[in-house]
Protein backbone atom coordinates (compact mmCIF):
# COMPACT_ATOMS: atom_id res chain seq x y z
CA UNK A 1 0.00 0.00 0.00
CA UNK A 2 1.19 3.48 -0.85
CA UNK A 3 2.03 5.85 2.01
CA UNK A 4 1.28 9.49 1.20
CA UNK A 5 2.06 12.01 3.92
CA UNK A 6 0.08 15.25 3.62
CA UNK A 7 0.26 16.52 7.20
CA UNK A 8 3.42 18.65 7.15
CA UNK A 9 1.76 21.42 9.17
CA UNK A 10 1.56 18.93 12.05
CA UNK A 11 5.19 17.85 11.83
CA UNK A 12 7.91 17.09 9.30
CA UNK A 13 10.48 14.33 8.92
CA UNK A 14 14.02 15.25 9.93
CA UNK A 15 15.97 16.26 6.86
CA UNK A 16 18.88 13.90 6.13
CA UNK A 17 21.42 16.77 6.24
CA UNK A 18 19.97 17.90 9.58
CA UNK A 19 20.35 14.41 11.01
CA UNK A 20 23.95 14.23 9.84
CA UNK A 21 24.69 17.55 11.53
CA UNK A 22 23.15 16.29 14.77
CA UNK A 23 24.80 12.86 15.02
CA UNK A 24 28.19 13.95 16.42
CA UNK A 25 26.39 15.65 19.32
CA UNK A 26 24.51 12.45 20.14
CA UNK A 27 27.77 10.47 20.29
CA UNK A 28 31.29 11.86 20.72
CA UNK A 29 30.62 15.56 21.30
CA UNK A 30 28.57 15.05 24.43
CA UNK A 31 29.77 17.92 26.63
CA UNK A 32 27.62 20.46 28.44
CA UNK A 33 28.03 23.84 26.70
CA UNK A 34 27.97 25.57 30.07
CA UNK A 35 31.16 23.75 31.14
CA UNK A 36 34.43 25.67 30.80
CA UNK A 37 36.63 22.67 29.95
CA UNK A 38 37.37 21.25 26.51
CA UNK A 39 34.25 19.07 26.34
CA UNK A 40 32.04 22.09 26.97
CA UNK A 41 33.91 24.39 24.62
CA UNK A 42 33.66 21.78 21.89
CA UNK A 43 29.86 22.03 21.84
CA UNK A 44 29.27 25.65 22.93
CA UNK A 45 30.64 26.78 19.59
CA UNK A 46 28.10 24.60 17.80
CA UNK A 47 25.25 26.15 19.82
CA UNK A 48 26.39 29.65 18.87
CA UNK A 49 26.74 28.65 15.23
CA UNK A 50 23.14 27.43 15.28
CA UNK A 51 22.07 30.71 16.88
CA UNK A 52 23.65 32.55 13.97
CA UNK A 53 21.86 30.30 11.46
CA UNK A 54 18.47 30.97 13.06
CA UNK A 55 19.16 34.70 13.19
CA UNK A 56 20.15 34.79 9.52
CA UNK A 57 16.86 33.19 8.44
CA UNK A 58 14.69 35.80 10.19
CA UNK A 59 17.11 38.76 9.87
CA UNK A 60 18.06 39.55 13.45
CA UNK A 61 21.14 39.58 15.65
CA UNK A 62 22.22 36.20 17.11
CA UNK A 63 22.09 37.80 20.58
CA UNK A 64 18.33 38.27 20.06
CA UNK A 65 17.71 34.51 19.64
CA UNK A 66 16.80 32.38 22.67
CA UNK A 67 16.45 28.61 22.30
CA UNK A 68 13.32 26.92 23.69
CA UNK A 69 11.77 23.46 23.70
CA UNK A 70 8.90 24.20 21.31
CA UNK A 71 6.51 26.78 19.90
CA UNK A 72 4.11 26.55 22.84
CA UNK A 73 6.87 27.41 25.30
CA UNK A 74 7.93 30.30 23.10
CA UNK A 75 4.40 31.73 22.92
CA UNK A 76 3.97 31.43 26.69
CA UNK A 77 7.35 33.08 27.23
CA UNK A 78 6.58 35.92 24.83
CA UNK A 79 3.16 36.72 26.27
CA UNK A 80 3.59 36.04 29.99
CA UNK A 81 7.16 37.30 30.03
CA UNK A 82 6.20 40.57 28.35
CA UNK A 83 3.31 41.23 30.71
CA UNK A 84 5.51 40.51 33.71
CA UNK A 85 8.26 42.74 32.34
CA UNK A 86 5.80 45.59 31.75
CA UNK A 87 3.95 45.14 35.03
CA UNK A 88 2.04 48.24 35.99
CA UNK A 89 2.12 49.76 32.50
CA UNK A 90 -1.18 48.26 31.32
CA UNK A 91 -3.35 45.17 31.44
CA UNK A 92 -4.84 44.91 27.93
CA UNK A 93 -3.88 42.33 25.29
CA UNK A 94 -5.12 42.22 21.70
CA UNK A 95 -5.06 38.92 19.83
CA UNK A 96 -7.27 37.15 17.28
CA UNK A 97 -10.00 34.53 17.48
CA UNK A 98 -8.04 32.17 15.20
CA UNK A 99 -4.73 31.88 17.06
CA UNK A 100 -3.06 28.58 17.92
CA UNK A 101 -4.17 27.16 21.30
CA UNK A 102 -0.72 28.05 22.68
CA UNK A 103 -1.73 31.71 22.38
CA UNK A 104 -5.49 31.45 22.99
CA UNK A 105 -5.21 29.32 26.12
CA UNK A 106 -2.43 31.52 27.48
CA UNK A 107 -4.67 34.55 27.01
CA UNK A 108 -7.59 32.77 28.66
CA UNK A 109 -5.36 31.96 31.61
CA UNK A 110 -4.33 35.60 31.86
CA UNK A 111 -7.96 36.71 31.85
CA UNK A 112 -8.32 34.70 35.04
CA UNK A 113 -5.37 36.64 36.42
CA UNK A 114 -7.09 39.97 35.86
CA UNK A 115 -5.93 40.88 32.36
CA UNK A 116 -8.30 42.23 29.72
CA UNK A 117 -8.11 40.44 26.34
CA UNK A 118 -9.67 41.51 23.04
CA UNK A 119 -10.11 38.68 20.51
CA UNK A 120 -10.33 40.25 17.06
CA UNK A 121 -12.89 38.66 14.71
CA UNK A 122 -12.20 37.45 11.18
CA UNK A 123 -14.36 37.50 8.07
CA UNK A 124 -15.79 34.50 6.23
CA UNK A 125 -12.42 33.98 4.52
CA UNK A 126 -10.62 34.02 7.85
CA UNK A 127 -8.95 37.42 7.34
CA UNK A 128 -8.56 40.36 9.74
CA UNK A 129 -9.86 43.90 9.37
CA UNK A 130 -7.08 46.23 10.49
CA UNK A 131 -9.65 48.86 11.43
CA UNK A 132 -10.87 46.46 14.13
CA UNK A 133 -7.33 46.32 15.47
CA UNK A 134 -6.95 50.09 15.53
CA UNK A 135 -10.30 50.53 17.30
CA UNK A 136 -9.36 47.91 19.92
CA UNK A 137 -6.24 49.80 21.09
CA UNK A 138 -6.58 51.57 24.42
CA UNK A 139 -4.22 53.37 26.78
CA UNK A 140 -3.95 50.08 28.70
CA UNK A 141 -2.87 48.01 25.65
CA UNK A 142 0.62 46.58 26.20
CA UNK A 143 0.74 43.63 23.78
CA UNK A 144 -0.60 42.67 20.36
CA UNK A 145 -0.28 38.98 19.41
CA UNK A 146 -1.16 37.93 15.86
CA UNK A 147 0.07 34.78 14.11
CA UNK A 148 2.04 35.18 10.88
CA UNK A 149 0.12 32.36 9.16
CA UNK A 150 -2.73 30.15 10.28
CA UNK A 151 -1.96 26.49 10.85
CA UNK A 152 -5.41 25.28 9.71
CA UNK A 153 -6.36 27.44 6.72
CA UNK A 154 -2.88 28.62 5.74
CA UNK A 155 -4.05 32.25 5.68
CA UNK A 156 -1.18 34.74 5.79
CA UNK A 157 -1.87 37.81 7.90
CA UNK A 158 -0.73 41.42 7.24
CA UNK A 159 2.11 41.29 9.75
CA UNK A 160 4.00 44.26 8.30
CA UNK A 161 0.94 46.49 8.61
CA UNK A 162 0.21 45.25 12.13
CA UNK A 163 3.83 45.84 13.10
CA UNK A 164 3.59 49.42 11.89
CA UNK A 165 0.40 49.99 13.90
CA UNK A 166 1.98 48.51 17.03
CA UNK A 167 5.16 50.57 16.66
CA UNK A 168 3.22 53.76 16.06
CA UNK A 169 1.30 53.18 19.29
CA UNK A 170 4.38 52.00 21.24
CA UNK A 171 2.87 48.57 21.87
CA UNK A 172 4.85 45.33 21.97
CA UNK A 173 4.10 43.05 19.01
CA UNK A 174 4.39 39.25 19.20
CA UNK A 175 3.81 36.86 16.32
CA UNK A 176 3.55 33.08 16.36
CA UNK A 177 5.44 32.34 13.14
CA UNK A 178 5.67 28.58 13.62
CA UNK A 179 3.88 27.85 10.33
CA UNK A 180 5.47 30.69 8.36
CA UNK A 181 9.20 30.37 9.05
CA UNK A 182 10.90 28.28 6.38
CA UNK A 183 7.90 28.41 4.02
CA UNK A 184 7.70 32.12 3.19
CA UNK A 185 10.13 35.02 3.76
CA UNK A 186 10.12 36.22 7.38
CA UNK A 187 12.02 39.42 8.24
CA UNK A 188 11.55 40.69 11.79
CA UNK A 189 13.17 44.04 10.98
CA UNK A 190 10.96 44.81 7.99
CA UNK A 191 7.85 43.67 9.89
CA UNK A 192 8.71 45.64 13.06
CA UNK A 193 8.17 42.55 15.19
CA UNK A 194 9.30 42.60 18.82
CA UNK A 195 8.83 38.90 19.58
CA UNK A 196 8.68 35.98 17.16
CA UNK A 197 8.33 32.27 17.87
CA UNK A 198 9.40 29.36 15.64
CA UNK A 199 9.58 25.59 16.04
CA UNK A 200 12.13 23.11 14.69
CA UNK A 201 9.91 20.16 13.85
CA UNK A 202 7.91 22.21 11.34
CA UNK A 203 10.98 22.76 9.12
CA UNK A 204 12.85 19.44 9.08
CA UNK A 205 14.49 19.66 12.52
CA UNK A 206 13.66 17.35 15.44
CA UNK A 207 10.80 17.74 17.89
CA UNK A 208 11.68 19.32 21.22
CA UNK A 209 13.52 22.42 20.03
CA UNK A 210 12.44 25.90 19.02
CA UNK A 211 13.47 29.52 19.34
CA UNK A 212 12.12 32.92 20.22
CA UNK A 213 13.35 36.19 18.81
CA UNK A 214 13.40 38.95 21.44
CA UNK A 215 14.12 42.42 20.07
CA UNK A 216 17.03 44.03 21.85
CA UNK A 217 15.77 46.25 24.66
CA UNK A 218 12.50 44.37 25.18
CA UNK A 219 11.57 43.92 28.83
CA UNK A 220 10.86 40.24 29.35
CA UNK A 221 10.86 38.19 32.53
CA UNK A 222 12.05 34.59 32.37
CA UNK A 223 9.51 31.81 32.85
CA UNK A 224 12.05 29.10 33.70
CA UNK A 225 14.45 29.93 36.52
CA UNK A 226 17.62 28.10 37.43
CA UNK A 227 21.01 28.41 35.78
CA UNK A 228 22.40 31.27 33.72
CA UNK A 229 21.82 29.73 30.30
CA UNK A 230 20.63 31.91 27.42
CA UNK A 231 21.87 35.07 29.18
CA UNK A 232 19.55 34.41 32.14
CA UNK A 233 16.51 34.42 29.88
CA UNK A 234 15.81 30.67 29.83
CA UNK A 235 17.37 28.32 32.37
CA UNK A 236 18.08 24.66 31.66
CA UNK A 237 20.75 22.52 30.06
CA UNK A 238 20.87 23.09 26.31
CA UNK A 239 19.44 20.47 23.98
CA UNK A 240 22.63 20.62 21.95
CA UNK A 241 21.78 18.07 19.27
CA UNK A 242 18.33 19.59 18.78
CA UNK A 243 19.72 23.12 18.63
CA UNK A 244 22.34 22.09 16.06
CA UNK A 245 19.54 20.45 14.06
CA UNK A 246 17.43 23.60 14.22
CA UNK A 247 20.34 25.67 12.97
CA UNK A 248 20.99 23.29 10.09
CA UNK A 249 17.28 23.26 9.16
CA UNK A 250 17.18 27.08 9.14
CA UNK A 251 20.21 27.19 6.88
CA UNK A 252 18.60 24.74 4.43
CA UNK A 253 15.29 26.61 4.49
CA UNK A 254 16.98 29.90 3.66
CA UNK A 255 18.93 28.42 0.76
CA UNK A 256 16.03 26.84 -1.11
CA UNK A 257 12.89 28.63 0.07
CA UNK A 258 11.81 30.30 -3.17
CA UNK A 259 12.23 27.17 -5.28
CA UNK A 260 10.60 24.94 -2.67
CA UNK A 261 7.64 27.28 -2.26
CA UNK A 262 7.05 27.48 -6.03
CA UNK A 263 7.19 23.69 -6.40
CA UNK A 264 4.88 22.92 -3.50
CA UNK A 265 2.45 25.69 -4.50
CA UNK A 266 2.09 24.10 -7.92
CA UNK A 267 1.29 20.76 -6.30
CA UNK A 268 -1.16 22.34 -3.84
CA UNK A 269 -2.95 24.08 -6.71
CA UNK A 270 -3.06 20.79 -8.63
CA UNK A 271 -4.69 19.10 -5.64
CA UNK A 272 -7.12 21.97 -5.07
CA UNK A 273 -8.22 22.14 -8.70
CA UNK A 274 -8.52 18.36 -8.92
CA UNK A 275 -10.78 18.17 -5.87
CA UNK A 276 -12.94 21.00 -7.21
CA UNK A 277 -13.33 19.18 -10.53
CA UNK A 278 -13.93 15.68 -9.15
CA UNK A 279 -15.86 16.22 -5.92
CA UNK A 280 -19.11 18.24 -5.90
CA UNK A 281 -20.45 20.22 -2.95
CA UNK A 282 -17.23 21.22 -1.23
CA UNK A 283 -16.16 24.41 0.50
CA UNK A 284 -12.69 25.95 0.53
CA UNK A 285 -11.79 27.16 4.01
CA UNK A 286 -9.41 30.09 3.79
CA UNK A 287 -8.80 33.01 1.49
CA UNK A 288 -9.90 32.28 -2.11
CA UNK A 289 -6.73 33.94 -3.43
CA UNK A 290 -4.10 31.22 -3.27
CA UNK A 291 -1.25 33.70 -2.81
CA UNK A 292 -2.78 34.84 0.49
CA UNK A 293 -2.39 31.31 1.87
CA UNK A 294 0.74 29.36 2.68
CA UNK A 295 1.93 27.66 -0.51
CA UNK A 296 1.56 24.19 0.99
CA UNK A 297 -1.84 24.37 2.72
CA UNK A 298 -5.35 23.42 1.56
CA UNK A 299 -8.38 23.15 3.85
CA UNK A 300 -11.61 21.79 2.39
CA UNK A 301 -15.01 20.85 3.82
CA UNK A 302 -16.99 18.03 2.21
CA UNK A 303 -20.75 18.44 2.61
CA UNK A 304 -22.75 15.57 4.16
CA UNK A 305 -19.83 13.66 5.69
CA UNK A 306 -17.90 13.67 8.95
CA UNK A 307 -14.25 14.60 8.76
CA UNK A 308 -12.95 11.86 11.04
CA UNK A 309 -14.61 9.20 8.87
CA UNK A 310 -12.95 10.67 5.82
CA UNK A 311 -9.56 10.71 7.53
CA UNK A 312 -9.91 7.09 8.63
CA UNK A 313 -10.89 5.97 5.14
CA UNK A 314 -8.00 7.87 3.58
CA UNK A 315 -5.67 6.37 6.17
CA UNK A 316 -6.74 2.89 5.08
CA UNK A 317 -5.54 3.88 1.61
CA UNK A 318 -2.24 5.12 3.02
CA UNK A 319 -3.04 8.85 2.95
CA UNK A 320 -2.20 10.88 6.05
CA UNK A 321 -4.04 14.20 6.39
CA UNK A 322 -5.63 16.13 9.24
CA UNK A 323 -8.92 17.60 10.39
CA UNK A 324 -7.14 20.71 11.67
CA UNK A 325 -4.45 21.45 14.23
CA UNK A 326 -2.59 18.42 15.58
CA UNK A 327 -2.76 20.09 19.01
CA UNK A 328 -6.57 19.76 19.02
CA UNK A 329 -6.84 16.20 17.69
CA UNK A 330 -9.11 14.08 19.86
CA UNK A 331 -11.47 16.98 20.57
CA UNK A 332 -15.12 16.53 19.62
CA UNK A 333 -15.55 20.26 19.21
CA UNK A 334 -15.39 21.72 15.68
CA UNK A 335 -12.40 23.85 14.79
CA UNK A 336 -12.37 27.20 16.62
CA UNK A 337 -10.79 28.68 13.49
CA UNK A 338 -13.68 27.64 11.26
CA UNK A 339 -16.12 28.67 13.97
CA UNK A 340 -14.62 32.15 13.96
CA UNK A 341 -15.11 32.19 10.18
CA UNK A 342 -18.81 31.37 10.72
CA UNK A 343 -18.51 28.07 8.85
CA UNK A 344 -21.70 26.10 9.54
CA UNK A 345 -21.12 23.42 12.21
CA UNK A 346 -21.73 20.39 9.98
CA UNK A 347 -19.34 21.74 7.36
CA UNK A 348 -16.77 22.54 10.03
CA UNK A 349 -16.97 18.93 11.22
CA UNK A 350 -16.29 17.77 7.65
CA UNK A 351 -13.16 19.86 7.16
CA UNK A 352 -9.90 18.25 6.08
CA UNK A 353 -6.49 19.89 5.95
CA UNK A 354 -3.97 18.77 3.36
CA UNK A 355 -0.49 20.20 4.01
CA UNK A 356 2.24 19.35 1.53
CA UNK A 357 6.00 19.28 1.94
CA UNK A 358 9.38 18.79 0.26
CA UNK A 359 8.83 15.09 -0.30
CA UNK A 360 5.38 15.49 -1.91
CA UNK A 361 5.26 14.58 -5.61
CA UNK A 362 2.82 14.81 -8.51
CA UNK A 363 2.35 11.05 -8.21
CA UNK A 364 1.24 11.54 -4.60
CA UNK A 365 -1.25 14.24 -5.55
CA UNK A 366 -2.66 12.19 -8.42
CA UNK A 367 -3.07 9.18 -6.13
CA UNK A 368 -5.10 11.29 -3.70
CA UNK A 369 -7.26 12.57 -6.57
CA UNK A 370 -7.86 8.98 -7.64
CA UNK A 371 -8.71 7.65 -4.19
CA UNK A 372 -10.54 10.58 -2.57
CA UNK A 373 -13.67 10.98 -4.79
CA UNK A 374 -14.96 7.40 -4.37
CA UNK A 375 -14.36 7.60 -0.62
CA UNK A 376 -16.40 10.80 -0.41
CA UNK A 377 -19.17 9.31 -2.55
CA UNK A 378 -19.34 6.14 -0.46
CA UNK A 379 -19.54 8.09 2.80
CA UNK A 380 -22.20 10.39 1.39
CA UNK A 381 -24.32 7.45 0.36
CA UNK A 382 -24.29 6.37 3.99
CA UNK A 383 -25.46 9.82 5.14
CA UNK A 384 -29.18 10.24 5.97
CA UNK A 385 -28.99 13.90 4.95
CA UNK A 386 -27.48 13.10 1.55
CA UNK A 387 -30.17 10.50 0.81
CA UNK A 388 -33.09 12.57 2.07
CA UNK A 389 -35.33 13.78 -0.74
CA UNK A 390 -36.75 16.75 1.15
CA UNK A 391 -34.35 19.13 2.87
CA UNK A 392 -35.10 21.87 5.38
CA UNK A 393 -34.43 25.49 4.42
CA UNK A 394 -31.47 25.53 6.79
CA UNK A 395 -29.95 22.45 5.14
CA UNK A 396 -30.42 23.94 1.67
CA UNK A 397 -28.58 27.05 2.83
CA UNK A 398 -25.66 24.91 4.03
CA UNK A 399 -25.44 23.18 0.66
CA UNK A 400 -25.53 26.48 -1.21
CA UNK A 401 -22.66 27.73 0.92
CA UNK A 402 -20.70 24.61 0.02
CA UNK A 403 -20.85 25.34 -3.71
Amino acid sequence: MKRIYLDYNATTPIHSDVLEAMLPFLRDQFGNPSSVHWAGRQVSGAVEKAREQVARLINCSPAEVVFTSCGSEGDNFAIKGTLAGLKGQGNHIITTSVEHPAVLNTCKYLEGEGFDVTYLPVDKDGMLNLEDLKKAITKQTVLISVMWANNETGNIYPIHEIGAIARENKIRFHTDAVQAVGKIPVDVQAAKVDLLVLSGHKIGAPKGVGAIYIRRGSKLQALIHGGHQERNRRAGTHNVAGIVGLGAACKLAGQGMAESAARVRQLRDRLEQGIQEKVPQIKLNGHPEADLRLPNTLNVSFAYIEGESLLLNMDMKGIAASSGSACTSGSLEPSHVLGAMCVEVTLAHSSTRFSLGPETTEVDVDYVLEVLPPIVQRLREMSPLYNRKELTCEECQVIRKAH
